[in-house]
């Protein structure tokens, strides 16, 4: 396990950051010419979560290249020792697969309505089948995923604090976007709301 998570852990990093972030944004781009990143340089809150969310997606890179690359720096990020074991790192494992093909399913459903963030200039269909059916969220589903998933398999300071923080941004985030979408779908979002539960 010890030999082979160096190499797995940053193929799944860049496979899941090109699946989560690049690949459906550059068909949506090329099919509509609408930018689906809509995170900003301004000064609400929506932006600001947008810059926190940058750097939490950073600090996991940082982890992963640390203990795949610079393993005699790895001690530095505090190691759990009671929590290093191979049960822990195959749950890991698993967390991680399923929410990369969670998340690539679900940008899938998602077509042209794929956005980072909140579009305020260009009215997206509102997906209610498929995965969408199950969770009103599944891409931060998937993210909450990716990331308790990283933190099976490198249990330390750094990997909790990404847990914790990244899910108080995804919280905020949710319900940023649920206000907007309320405000844009009006009782066809409200219905869905009824029917289908913020995560799973």
């Amino acid at each position: 396990m010890n030999i082979f998570l160096p190499y797995f852990l940053p193929i799944y990093l860049v496979t899941y950051f090109f699946t989560a972030f690049i690949w459906r944004s550059y068909i949506v781009w090329k099919t509509t010419g609408i930018k689906p990143y809509t995170f900003g340089k301004t000064d609400t809150a929506h932006d600001f979560v947008g810059i926190l969310f940058r750097l939490t997606l950073l600090s996991c890179a940082i982890v992963v290249c640390v203990y795949s690359f610079l393993p005699d720096w790895y001690k530095y990020l505090v190691p759990v020792f009671w929590l290093l074991n191979p049960i822990y790192s195959y749950v890991g494992i698993g967390l991680l697969s399923i929410s990369l093909i969670w998340t690539f399913v679900a940008q899938l459903q998602m077509g042209n309505s794929w956005r980072i963030g909140i579009d305020a200039e260009h009215k997206t269909e509102l997906i209610q089948t498929g995965i969408f059916r199950l969770s009103r969220n599944p891409i931060f589903l998937g993210m909450r995923l990716t990331l308790l998933g990283l933190f099976f398999i490198l249990p330390n300071v750094a990997t909790f604090a990404i847990i914790v923080v990244g899910d108080v941004l995804m919280q905020i985030q949710v319900r940023l976007e649920e206000e907007f979408l309320s405000h844009t779908h009006g009782i066809a979002y409200q219905d869905y709301c009824q029917k289908t539960r913020r995560w799973i």
